[in-house]
């Protein structure tokens, strides 16, 4: 019995220990990429700020073509709902819904995952005119990690899970464009 008590005892302390330190990891996180494209600004933007062009370009989508797809509203357009539903690892299910549109500048969506975790994070595009026929893209992706969860991101990096995936995006992306 005492064996079994000190194990209970040592099991208590190692997760009262767990809690204690999420309490000073931080919750926040944030992942940007970036990547140069020889297309004007304009013509960047009025592809970016279209949530269906990501089928040519996006990670997640090309991980399973076969997903089931929704949209509601207008594509471009503050309120436009993509919603996605996948068995596929890494793909799961969620929605993104344009949030605001800075015309020719920005796009900022809300994404909403459901499965296989509940979790609300934020992504954005950008487009800088670098001059009159090239342009720098930024997709970035950011949100926070309610404690006691954030004590994963003290083993983890948002920015090594997520960053390869939004530097593979952008290089389509630039390919896409600059074929045309």
């Amino acid at each position: 019995m005492k064996t079994l008590k000190r194990i209970l005892f040592v099991i208590l302390g190692l997760v009262a220990i767990l809690l204690i330190v999420a309490l000073f990891v931080h919750k926040d996180y944030a992942v940007v990429r970036e990547v140069n494209i020889n297309k004007p600004k304009q013509e960047v933007f009025d592809y970016i700020k279209f949530i269906k062009n990501q089928d040519y370009y996006s990670v997640w989508v090309k991980r399973d073509p076969a997903m089931q797809r929704e949209f509601k509203g207008t594509d471009g357009t503050v309120g436009f709902i993509s919603a996605w539903d996948s068995q596929v690892k890494g793909v799961g299910t969620g929605e993104q819904e344009i949030m605001k549109i800075t015309e020719g500048e920005r796009m900022d969506v809300e994404l909403r995952f459901k499965k296989p975790f509940e979790a609300t994070d934020y992504g954005y595009l950008t487009t800088e005119s670098l001059d009159s026929n090239q342009t720098k893209v930024k997709w970035g992706f950011y949100g926070t990690m309610k404690y006691p969860f954030n004590l994963m991101l003290a083993f983890m990096s948002m920015d090594d899970m997520v960053g390869k995936d939004l530097e593979t995006g952008l290089t389509d992306l630039k390919s896409i464009l600059e074929k045309k």
